[in-house]
C-alpha cells in the first residue's frame, strides 16, 4: 500500500457530510505520578460544535480493509504531528491497530507509524502500540514478529480489551506486552460474581508475572476507580477524568481526585491488615498457651482438640503440618454453624505446593510467630477464606482457615 498523509482524499465509505475528520485524545492517569502519562488516539468527525465517534465505521465489517486503515493513518499522522509541537514533557500517545493491519507488514513491507517517528522526530517511547480487539485466524508466530519490531524500535506494547473473547492467554502469552488493558465492565462484574472476581485477580498475577502493567479503561464513578486501584492498576482513563478531547490537558489536573483515592484505598487496606493480623495473633497466643499446659507425645490430634473450644466462629478448618508440608494431624472441618467434623484420610498429606505454604514457611520465625495469607477461595467449600499459619514449635506450623465474610472492593 502506498504511503498516505492527511492530504489524501478520503474514502467515500467515511460519508463525513461535511464534518471534518479529526483525532481526539482521552487521558491515561498513572497512579505513582497522579499525572496524566499519556492519550489514547480516538476517531472523530467534527462539524460546528458536533462531534460523532468513528467507532461504528471502524467496526463496520462491510467497509473494506483498505478504507480503514486510510482513515486511521490521516489520524495517525494528525497525532504525531500534535505531539511533535510539544517541546517539553511529551505525553504517551496510544495507537488502536488491528491485528490484521499490523500482519499485512509482510505485504507491503513498511511499518507507517515508524515511518511517522522519523518523519517527525518523536522518541519511539512515547509511543504504545495498542493492538485492537479482533478474531485474529493468523499465525501468532508471525505476528510476533512484527510486534517485536515495533518493540525493538523502543515503543511499547498493549494488548486490549483483555478479558474478551478474542484477546486469550494464548495472545498474551505470544506477545508479552507491556501494558494488560482491562475494561471497566470487568471490574464491576468482580464486585457481586466471584467467578469474574477470580478471573480479574489472575490478571493481576498475571501481569505481574510477564512484567507488565495494568490499565483499567471505561472508569466513571469514584467507585469505579476504588476498584481499579483495589485491582492493582497503575493506569486508569474514563469518562470520570474526561471524555476525547482535540486538546492535551495540564498532565498535574486530575492529581488531587487520585491522591484523595489512594489515600482512601491505603487507610482500608492498613485497616483491613491489622484486623487479621490481630485474629491471628489471638489464636498464636491461645495456641501457646495450650502447648504450655501439655506435653507433646506426638498426640497432634489430641494439641489440636483442645484449641478446638477457644476458635472464632469463622474458623472452618484446622491442622497441623510439619515444615516440609506434611500434614501430621487430622483436618478438623466443621461448615456454618455445625460442629466439628474430624477428617482423618489427611493425615500425611503434602501441601507445601500451597501458594502460601512456603514463603510464609521462610518467614516464621521466633520474631515473627504467625503470617496471614491473602483472600483466596476454599477447593472445598467455595468460600473466600484467609489462612492463618502459626509456629507452633520448632518444625511444626498450625494451619487455619478463616472465613473472609468481606465483599467487593474490601476482599481484593
Amino acid at each position: 500500500m502506498n504511503e498516505c498523509s492527511s492530504s489524501l482524499l478520503l474514502p467515500k465509505t467515511l460519508d463525513l457530510d461535511g464534518e471534518t475528520l479529526a483525532a481526539f485524545y482521552q487521558p491515561i492517569i498513572a497512579m505513582d505520578t497522579r499525572r496524566i502519562m499519556g492519550y489514547e488516539v480516538l476517531a472523530r468527525a467534527v462539524k460546528g460544535d458536533s462531534v460523532r465517534s468513528l467507532g461504528p465505521f471502524f467496526c463496520n465489517e462491510q467497509i473494506s480493509e483498505e478504507d480503514h486503515i486510510i482513515v486511521d493513518r490521516v489520524l495517525r499522522e494528525q497525532a504525531f504531528s500534535k505531539l511533535a509541537l510539544m517541546e517539553k514533557e511529551q505525553p504517551m500517545l496510544f495507537i488502536n491497530l488491528k491485528p490484521s493491519w499490523i500482519y499485512r507488514y509482510e505485504e507491503i513491507g513498511e511499518l507507517y507509524t515508524l515511518s511517522l517517528l522519523d518523519k517527525y522526530g518523536i522518541d519511539p517511547k512515547r509511543i504504545v502500540i495498542e493492538i485492537t480487539e479482533e478474531s485474529f485466524q493468523g499465525s501468532m508466530e508471525r505476528l510476533r514478529s512484527v510486534v517485536d519490531i515495533y518493540r525493538a524500535r523502543g515503543c511499547l506494547i498493549a494488548i486490549d480489551d483483555v478479558g474478551s473473547g478474542f484477546s486469550n492467554t494464548d495472545r498474551i502469552a505470544h506477545i508479552q506486552p507491556n501494558l494488560l488493558k482491562i475494561d471497566i465492565h470487568m471490574i464491576k462484574k468482580s464486585a457481586t460474581h466471584d467467578g469474574y472476581f477470580g478471573v480479574l485477580r489472575s490478571f493481576s498475577d498475571l501481569a505481574e508475572q510477564i512484567g507488565a502493567s495494568i490499565l483499567i479503561e471505561g472508569v466513571e464513578t469514584r467507585e469505579d476507580l476504588a476498584r481499579a486501584i483495589q485491582a492493582g492498576a497503575r493506569y486508569v482513563q474514563g469518562f470520570m477524568f474526561a471524555r476525547a478531547e482535540p486538546a492535551f490537558r495540564e498532565s498535574t489536573c486530575f492529581a488531587s481526585l487520585i491522591e484523595a483515592e489512594l489515600d482512601q484505598h491505603l487507610l482500608h487496606f492498613v485497616g483491613t491488615e491489622r484486623y487479621w493480623q490481630r485474629q491471628s495473633e489471638k489464636l498464636a497466643e491461645q495456641w501457646v498457651a495450650l502447648v504450655q499446659k501439655t506435653r507433646y507425645l506426638g498426640h497432634e490430634d489430641e494439641w489440636i482438640e483442645g484449641l478446638l473450644p477457644e476458635l472464632y466462629d469463622h474458623c472452618i478448618r484446622v491442622y497441623l503440618c510439619n515444615e516440609s508440608g506434611i500434614q501430621l494431624s487430622s483436618n478438623y472441618y466443621r461448615e456454618s454453624d455445625k460442629a466439628w467434623r474430624r477428617e482423618e484420610q489427611y493425615r500425611g498429606a503434602n501441601w507445601c505446593w500451597r501458594p502460601y505454604f512456603v514463603p510464609n514457611l521462610v518467614q516464621l520465625n521466633e520474631h515473627r510467630r504467625t503470617i496471614v495469607s491473602r483472600a483466596y477461595t476454599d477447593l472445598d467449600s467455595h468460600a473466600w477464606i484467609r489462612t492463618v499459619s502459626v509456629l507452633a514449635a520448632p518444625g511444626l506450623i498450625l494451619l487455619m482457615d478463616l472465613k473472609d465474610s468481606e465483599r467487593g472492593v474490601q476482599r481484593l
